[in-house]
């Protein structure tokens, strides 16, 4: 009994315990064994297990008829417009120019709209020449290539048709240079491309905003207007661009602007103050850039400025000039006054003096 009593409070002796029946077995042979285990219980048949039949060959894998491993979808059968006429297209630049071979977009449409108002986008595909299997009728092609793009309404009949479509587009490739041919660091340069002409509010669109330095932008032959910013305050150029067919045309302005950093210090050469607020004017009073902080760097284009640093309730000014190209740092020292002081323009390390 004692036995029993373990094997139903502990599953963690069971084996032992088991062994130690089996033993008690052998000695009393197996009639005597069950006796001994359950002798008020009923006998029990035996359980049969179903006989699993082997597979048709050893190692084989039953298979199911009629399914195929993989839909190929190049297949005849899983095509519904394999057996219609093809449309083989081409794209060029100009009429002179090669066939483009790689980033190009092709969409098919149907000419009609749908109920939205929409026309129902039929088929696409990308890189160079491409070709589309269509029914006979009317669509409209169109081919992207960046910003420039062509589009072309087309009937197919029965017959293989092979079609070239003139994008009549080149490039523009932009950058800036300071005054004297000084470099602009790539991150503080940005460019945006906007139409040549005005609206009725005399804006000009813009098409495309955050162009990078040194990237090939494509656009349909025509002029635009670039404009360049360095920094984000008042350094901004603007010029007209002309675009040519099949042609990367190369950019490059003039910049007439320096990088000054101005703090707020007790003495000259000390340390910057921190909470300060900045104010940068034009010397009538405009606005041009504000921030907040010990130091305040920013681009300014050239010309003389007019600098307000307040802390601590207690407004500081003074006049200063830009001079294109020539990084400068700029120190207004807080005197016992409540309003102005200045010092002379302190030069940036390996700079020289303005004057």
């Amino acid at each position: 009994m004692g036995v029993f009593q373990t094997i139903a409070t502990g599953s963690i002796f069971r084996k032992p315990l088991f062994a130690i029946a089996a033993c008690a077995c052998l000695a009393s042979g197996p009639v005597a064994f069950a006796q001994s285990l359950t002798p008020d219980s009923p006998e029990v048949a035996p359980l049969e297990l179903p006989t699993i039949a082997p597979p048709a060959g050893k190692g084989d894998i039953p298979k199911i008829p009629n399914l195929n491993e993989y839909a190929n979808p190049k297949a005849p059968q899983n095509n519904p417009l394999v057996n219609e006429p093809e449309l083989v297209l081409t794209a060029k630049l100009s009429d002179e120019s090669e066939a483009i071979g790689r980033g190009l977009v092709w969409r098919v449409f149907s000419p009609d709209p749908g109920p939205d108002g929409k026309l129902a986008l039929l088929a696409t595909a990308k890189g160079g020449t491409t070709s589309f299997n269509l029914a006979p009728g009317s669509y409209l092609i169109h081919v992207a290539f960046g910003r420039a793009g062509a589009t072309k309404r087309i009937s197919m009949t029965r017959a293989k048709r092979t079609e070239t479509m003139i994008l009549d587009a080149g490039g523009i490739k932009l950058n800036a240079v300071l005054a004297g041919g000084g470099r602009i660091p790539p991150d503080r340069l940005r460019f945006s491309i906007y139409e040549d002409h005005e609206d009725a509010n005399g804006e000009r669109a813009l098409i495309i905003p955050d162009v990078k330095p040194d990237s090939v932008v494509r656009l349909n032959t025509g002029t635009y207007q670039i404009v360049s910013n360095y920094g984000t305050a008042n350094a901004v150029i603007r010029s007209d661009i002309r675009v040519e067919a099949g042609k990367i045309t190369e950019a490059n302005v003039e910049h007439r602007a320096a990088l000054m950093t101005m703090k707020l210090v007790r003495e000259a050469g000390g340390e910057a103050l921190a909470d300060t607020a900045w104010s940068v004017l034009t010397t009538s009073g405009d606005i041009v850039r504000e921030s907040v902080g010990a130091f305040a760097s920013m681009v300014l284009a050239e010309g003389e400025y007019v600098i307000i640093a307040k802390n601590k309730d207690k407004i500081y000014q003074r006049d200063f000039k830009v001079v294109a190209g020539r990084n400068q740092d700029v120190e207004v020292i807080a005197s016992n006054g409540a309003s102005t002081a200045a010092s002379a323009n302190q030069p940036a390390k390996g700079e020289e003096p303005l004057d």
